[in-house]
């Protein structure tokens, strides 16, 4: 009666009654729209810095490759004059001495990276396997294995580099003066053994990542399968070949695809082992951007290889991951 009397007074005061069941429904809409939105407002502040951050360095580094950027202009770099695609022929060029260093710097970046990503993994995947039971101080030894990831990258490298000093580092004195290896103590951070430093150190603060990954993934393979194979005769080698390996194929390819990025575009490791200039046995093309934009200050043609690469990388992760989806599709 109340309800009637109140659409009533509204009418007469010209005001259109509400249908029942308006403002219930307006109300779900306002709440269906709060839960929409929420997770886009928590993720703003990511995407402004992301923005900051990488969006507009990369887009102004794409502009920089098609300009004449040199020492002549680095106060007033958009005064820079356009010389289109010129910057990315040199570059290109692999018959003259800008291509051609640029290609042995790729491939030298291929070849470190191919066995830094695979012996990591390989110590990752051993490691997981060996510490997957449990066992007196396996949390410590699990514990011991992250100190590589866990410290700092300049001050693990910087150490790495006093003990690659020719004649007071601790690798020569081991292998020189203890165990007699070596006829004499050779250089390490010079010449052709500076490629083996640097992946000695590259494998040894990558290893621990492949290791901390694999070891979550063991944690989702039931216990189930390991008893029935073993009750069905098979050893410890079949069991990792037949039931661990597929268990992680999931996590090996997202693994692998990471380990390679992070490894190919590694700037930290080879700048803070051998400085501005790397050795040409260790010239990661990394480093040879650096050397290209900021020794020579020809920002125009390191902006090109910047570009370059990271057209590369986004091919081969286009590659990898259109093969392993359809690989994955088949499987099905």
């Amino acid at each position: 009666m109340s309800e009637k009397v109140i659409d009533r007074q509204a009418v007469g005061n010209g005001k259109e009654a509400a249908p029942q069941g308006a403002a219930p429904a307006r109300r779900r809409l306002r709440d269906k729209f709060g839960r929409s939105a929420l997770p886009y407002l928590l993720l703003l502040p990511a995407l402004l810095a992301e923005l900051l951050i990488h969006l507009v360095p990369m887009v102004t580094g794409i502009v920089m490759a098609f300009k004449q950027l040199t020492q002549f202009f680095i106060r007033d770099w958009s005064s820079a004059p356009w010389s289109g695609f010129d910057n990315f022929e040199v570059a290109l060029e692999f018959n003259a001495p800008v291509g051609k260093a640029l290609l042995h710097s790729f491939w030298v970046t291929c070849g470190f990276t191919v066995l830094s990503v695979g012996l990591s993994w390989l110590i990752g995947v051993t490691a997981s396997i060996f510490t997957q039971d449990a066992f007196r101080g396996r949390g410590l030894l699990r514990a011991a294995f992250m100190l590589p990831y866990a410290l700092p990258v300049f001050a693990a490298v910087i150490t790495w580099s006093f003990m690659f000093q020719r004649d007071t580092g601790l690798i020569n004195h081991v292998l020189h003066d203890q165990l007699h290896l070596t006829d004499d103590k050779p250089f390490w951070l010079i010449g052709d053994n500076s490629f083996w430093a640097l992946l000695t150190v590259s494998v040894w603060k990558s290893w621990p990542f492949a290791f901390l990954t694999l070891t979550a993934g063991l944690q989702n393979i039931p216990r189930e399968l390991y008893e029935a194979a073993a009750l069905d005769g098979a050893g410890v080698w079949q069991q990792i070949r037949r039931i661990t390996l597929p268990s992680l194929r999931p996590v090996n390819l997202v693994l692998v695809l990471v380990l390679f990025l992070w490894t190919f575009n590694d700037f930290n490791t080879p700048f803070v082992l051998f400085g501005k200039s790397a050795p040409q046995a260790a010239d990661l093309i990394s480093i040879h951007i650096y050397q290209s934009s900021f020794i020579t200050w020809n920002f125009g043609q390191g902006s090109a290889m910047s570009v370059l690469l990271l057209l590369f990388l986004l091919l081969v992760t286009a590659v990898y991951l259109f093969a392993t989806n359809r690989r994955r599709g088949e499987a099905e």
